[in-house]
């Protein structure tokens, strides 16, 4: 000990340094192998890999543009920052978009704008406003459901997310009286703290799983009846971020918990396979549809993402042929995001949501079926003006998922594949967790979709309608090119939607049906 404090006293600190450099360069050039760079360039060379490590930060805080990030930019981060704080979300000095770029929006306005009549219930709560359908009931189910929001936590899974977001958004949607998908990873007793849920499932059945990876009837019966909070079942076919593939859980991500909650082993690799064993037909997918209803009582639909339009339009001719069929059907963009894809999916795999869902939607409509189905639509669509768009192609819910997560605190560091999410959203490191205020981030999930809602609602009265659900394509106009600047919805893509019925706010609050409560 006193040779080593002779030894330091010796030497000044930079000496220490210089001595630590020097074998740095040693190790760099002389032993390690693998990095060229730090080859050539020895200690240097580290500098380089540091600032490429914090490049997408720097980019994202000091170099990018308001508008010019992806997949959500500062202004849109931004505003649902603000929303769900309740702090003022508003811009100053008129808008800094492109007015006339490629695609831009415009909501046509009324001459005079709808007016909230005496004792309406927008009157009481301006942000009110429940979705204009009811799932089940053309197809009689025994327990219908009117989602009581139309806007909605899209499917994230336990597992994806951690614990604590994973409550903080059921919560959140209690608070709201919206409705939280679960995701394929199976229902949690975090999905279970009040809020209502849409159970969902895709080819791995986590939940509602035989020991042999097939879909157990037995077992959703069992979870539905065990849980009331459940109001619907949504069979994913494929989702927009990565459809047609399958995914393997790693034996290291699961605890006891989860091997419980997804009904699998414990530190063993689950395999999610591509496609579906409980059915692999249109006709085979319609019954399963059915059997599920009919044992559990429940609305039951199916999630896609949009592509070939052959087994839609199949699928379409049989329930035009049965009379039955999906309650609802989630159209997912190929905009849409995931905990983790190859970006050959991500990017270029499925349909952006305007042109799915608008293909998918024109097959029902030609055949009359619209009015049978709760269309919902997911994929970058949590800001009130495109959620407008939405309503105007035929949509009559939206997920967002994304969005919810930024709502709670989500910085869009891009790192929800590596479990190092900074915000313990996307990760299961209990440290990282560890820094979400639950009832805190729960109040700002409630907040982000009442003043989304209420915002939505505004628009609606500015064009004239008293409800969403009574948009036309003919109500939005986006631009196109240089040859047709500016067409409506109609036009650029070839049809109008079917009409909502409606008769007033009013009576969707008296429904019987209606969620939240």
């Amino acid at each position: 000990m006193a040779y080593q404090i002779v030894l330091a006293t010796i030497l000044p600190w930079w000496a220490w340094m210089l001595i630590a450099l020097v074998l740095i360069a040693i190790w760099d050039i002389f032993i390690q192998k693998k990095h060229t760079i730090k080859h050539n360039y020895p200690i240097v060379g580290h500098l380089r890999y540091w600032l490429e490590s914090i490049g997408p930060e720097m980019r994202q805080y000091f170099v990018a543009n308001n508008r010019e990030e992806l997949p959500f930019n500062r202004i849109e981060r931004g505003w649902i920052y603000a929303s769900a704080k309740k702090e003022n979300n508003y811009e100053g000095f008129g808008t800094d978009r492109d007015i006339y770029a490629h695609q831009h929006v415009f909501i046509k306005n009324s001459m005079m704008a709808y007016k909230i009549p005496q004792g309406h219930p927008n009157e009481l709560d301006p942000s009110f406003v429940p979705c204009a359908k009811v799932m089940g009931t053309f197809n009689n189910r025994r327990k219908p459901y009117r989602p009581a929001s139309i806007v909605n936590v899209s499917a994230m899974s336990f597992g994806s997310l951690s614990a604590a977001a994973v409550e903080a958004m059921n919560i959140g949607v209690k608070k709201s009286g919206a409705y939280h998908n679960t995701g394929e990873g199976g229902l949690s007793p975090y999905h279970k703290q009040g809020g209502d849920v849409i159970f969902h499932f895709g080819t791995g059945y986590f939940g509602v799983r035989t020991p042999d990876g097939n879909f157990s009837m037995e077992k959703m019966r069992k979870l539905v009846d065990e849980n009331p909070c459940i109001k619907a079942i949504e069979i994913k076919l494929s989702q927009g971020a990565k459809p047609g593939k399958g995914g393997v859980l790693p034996g290291a991500k699961i605890t006891h918990e989860l091997a419980e909650i997804r009904g699998v082993e414990v530190g063993k690799d689950v395999l999610s396979p591509a496609t579906h064993k409980a059915f692999s037909t249109v006709p085979e997918l319609m019954a399963l549809i059915e059997q599920i209803a009919d044992e559990t009582g429940l609305p039951v639909g199916i999630k896609g993402a949009i592509g070939k339009l052959d087994q839609w339009e199949e699928l379409a001719n049989l329930m035009l042929k049965t009379g039955k069929g999906p309650d609802f059907i989630t159209v997912d963009g190929g905009e849409g995001g995931t905990g983790a894809a190859p970006p050959s999916f991500a990017d270029h795999v499925s349909l952006p949501w305007v042109y799915g869902f608008s293909s998918v939607y024109r097959v029902f409509l030609e055949r009359q079926l619209t009015n049978r189905i709760v269309f919902i639509g997911s994929g970058k669509l949590g800001f009130p003006a495109k959620a407008a768009m939405a309503f105007a192609m035929g949509a009559d819910c939206i997920n967002v998922a994304r969005e919810a997560m930024m709502s709670i605190g989500c910085i869009q560091a891009q790192v929800c594949h590596t479990n190092r999410c900074p915000t313990g959203i996307a990760t299961q490191n209990k440290w990282l967790q560890n820094g979400i205020n639950v009832p805190l981030k729960s109040d700002r999930l409630a907040q982000y979709f009442k003043t989304f809602r209420k915002e939505f609602l505004e628009i609606t009265h500015a064009s004239g309608y008293e409800h969403p659900c009574q948009f036309t394509m003919d109500d939005v106009q986006v631009n196109l090119d240089d040859n047709e600047l500016n067409k409506s919805l109609a036009y650029a893509y070839g049809y109008n939607k079917a009409k909502v019925a409606f008769k007033g706010v009013q009576e969707l609050k008296d429904c019987s049906y209606l969620g939240g409560k």
